[in-house]
């Protein structure tokens, strides 16, 4: 696998110059050959340390002794790079340190190709490496700060001594914890103060004829917006060039499962068929189901009826639990005739669609449940639709309103509805689920909505018969529905099972995060 292109020669920095700093603004491409599994490697172990950030992030306050902790505990697991040592300049310049900085290079630009297809994908990803940049700066001492923003051309003018003493007073009121002595010894940035609006908004630094005096202590903020910005505009046009990269047949099925799906357990495999009743979905719909399926049960039981994208993702759900393709096609028809679908017509034009769900009609396909990533970002809802996630999908009011019928607090209400302002969808989910179930920290990250419904067994005390094959490798959500040469397809369908494989312990290591 090649990375490459156009590029400006002047622009090529020689790529052990490139990894000298464990830190890096990922202006050059990398532009060397790996292989495919490598690639596929690196891209699933970024993906981990991401959502480790988006985790952590929410969890706990940025950049506390804990957060701190954790993130360089799970860099460390990931081998990427994590503490830069002044003190041991060996450990960080050896064959060992060189890679884990190559690994990081490289996994940063596979997964800008993966996440730089829709505005959601490329907003989330943005945030996660803002923050993991955050963290790496952070860490570095101010000498080292100092030496990368001037490898990286970021030369902020520092106000002389004379300027220094004469705005004395107003630099000591604006600057959070710096005294009169301890002012001299701070350098001072001047710079637009467009480019430090969140410090403008805080009140923390001194404002005069349009330029902002920051410490140094605060030029964290200059530069991640700096870096922010210039990762914009790169997403921006690696979009451009997606129709070559999805030419290449190698990349462009894992690089579709990287950016729609975080891939857990196959919850299409599973023990339990048949031992759920049609009796218990009611009661299970209120106490077990997440807030999407029990959004869809409800709509189905009120209007006798589910368009195309419901039925796909309340069915699919369904079957995860338990249902037996006889007991599934008992409940849509018995549901369906209560309103304008007589017997005869639920047989000739939906039942086709349930038997080929259950992969007994047309190309056989095992269709497995929806993930909470492919329920978020594709098949939004439209008018007269109930599917989607009510967390991304829904008006914050009527979400609220849900919410309150459903008996949750005010207070847990207003959490969900922030973590809904922070576009942490699945978060949000999670918390309903500790909400409504009343404990105060759940011990897993969400990411299925059958996961949902088994861990709510497990509380609740019915889960015994309802489990899955847990050690069942994750199977595709379709199989291709076109033959093209068969070197061509084998190398997708390897690259897909190679990345399911990679990928299947995923739930497990977020829930030790």
């Amino acid at each position: 696998m090649q990375f490459g292109g156009r590029k400006k020669k002047s622009s090529t920095i020689p790529q052990s110059e490139l990894y000298g700093q464990h830190l890096q603004f990922y202006g050059q491409p990398p532009l060397e050959n790996i292989s495919l599994s490598e690639f596929e490697t690196f891209a699933v172990e970024r993906l981990k340390l991401l959502k480790t950030v988006e985790n952590l992030g929410v969890s706990h306050v940025k950049l506390t002794d804990q957060y701190r902790r954790k993130l360089e505990s799970q860099l460390k697991a990931l081998n990427f790079p994590y503490r830069p040592d002044a003190d041991d300049k060996k450990s960080q310049s050896g064959p060992i340190e060189y890679e884990k900085r190559r690994k990081d290079h490289i996994s940063h630009f596979i997964l800008r190709l993966a996440y730089c297809q829709t505005e959601d994908l490329r907003r989330w990803f943005i945030q996660q490496e803002v923050d993991l940049f955050r963290f790496h700066f952070t860490e570095l001492v101010p000498k080292q700060q100092l030496a990368f923003l001037h490898k990286n051309n970021l030369h902020y003018d520092t106000i002389s001594s004379e300027e220094k003493t004469a705005l004395k007073d107003q630099l000591i009121n604006s600057s959070f914890g710096i005294s009169g002595i301890k002012v001299m010894e701070h350098e001072f940035y001047k710079v637009p103060f467009q480019d430090a609006l969140d410090l403008v908004r805080l009140r923390k630094v001194y404002l005069k004829q349009g330029y902002a005096y920051i410490p140094h202590q605060d030029i964290v903020t200059i530069v991640l917006n700096d870096f922010r910005t210039r990762l914009s505009k790169a997403l921006a046009l690696t979009a451009r060039s997606l129709p070559a990269v999805h030419s290449d047949e190698r990349l462009q099925p894992l690089l579709n499962h990287l950016s729609h799906a975080y891939v857990g357990q196959d919850y299409s495999i599973q023990k339990n068929v048949g031992k759920i009743s049609l009796d218990q979905i009611d009661s299970l719909s209120g106490k077990s189901f997440p807030l999407c399926m029990r959004q869809l049960h409800q709509s189905l039981r009120e209007n006798h009826h589910l368009r195309h994208g419901g039925r796909m993702q309340y069915g699919l759900f369904l079957k995860g639990i338990g249902l037996s393709l006889e007991q599934a096609l008992q409940f849509w028809k018995m549901e369906f005739i209560r309103g304008k679908v007589d017997a005869d017509k639920f047989d000739k034009a939906y039942a086709y669609s349930i038997r080929h769900m259950f992969g007994k009609e047309g190309k056989r396909t095992d269709y497995t449940p929806y993930s909470c990533m492919k329920v978020i970002l594709s098949n939004p809802p439209s008018q007269g639709d109930h599917h989607g996630c009510p967390f991304r999908h829904s008006d914050p009011e009527l979400l609220k309103q849900k919410l309150q019928v459903y008996k949750v607090s005010p207070s847990g209400i207003n959490q969900i509805l922030e973590l809904v302002k922070g576009m942490h969808y699945q978060l949000a989910c999670q918390k309903y689920f500790e909400l409504t179930h009343n404990i105060e920290d759940s011990s897993f990250s969400l990411n299925h909505p059958n996961q949902y419904f088994l861990e709510s067994q497990k509380l609740l005390g019915g889960g015994k018969d309802i489990k899955r094959e847990m050690d069942a490798p994750q199977r595709s959500q379709e199989n291709s529905a076109s033959k093209g040469s068969t070197g061509t397809q084998e190398v997708a369908a390897n690259t897909s099972q190679h990345l399911a494989e990679m990928t299947e312990d995923l739930e497990s290591f977020f829930q030790e995060a």
